[in-house]
């Protein structure tokens, strides 16, 4: 059984970082990405970034427009967590974040990941 947990949310004034984790658990190969993805009240879940690796070796990553330059996506393969480092937040970061982990490559879809987790609160103040 597959489990997906995110870690890490809170509450941070604008300028501030914070750093997301996720973990997965009982995927039934290494062949998979992770997709960390947002979804603020009253809106559609969009793709913040993405990380893929191969033989334990980040191969890929990708990030939205709105926070390429601000939010890195790694991953600690000794550990099988997956970070998302968050800094220079803005006040139109808030959501509620989510991982989402699919077998092949990135997709910007969230209807493309089958596994995710439930989801960690972020909340950046003026």
């Amino acid at each position: 059984q597959v489990q997906v947990v995110e870690s890490g949310g809170g509450l941070v004034q604008a300028g501030g970082s914070l750093r997301l984790s996720c973990i997965v658990s009982g995927m039934s190969s290494d062949n998979y990405v992770m997709g960390w993805f947002r979804q603020a009240p009253g809106t559609e879940r969009e793709k913040v970034s993405c990380i893929r690796w191969v033989y334990g070796r980040t191969d890929y990553t990708d990030y939205a427009d709105s926070v390429k330059g601000r939010f890195i996506v790694s991953r600690d393969a000794s550990k099988n967590i997956v970070y998302l480092q968050m800094n220079s937040l803005k006040p139109e970061d808030t959501a509620k974040y989510y991982c989402a982990a699919r077998y092949g490559v990135c997709s910007d879809s969230p209807s493309n990941y089958r596994y995710w987790g439930q989801g960690t609160q972020v909340t950046v103040s003026v």
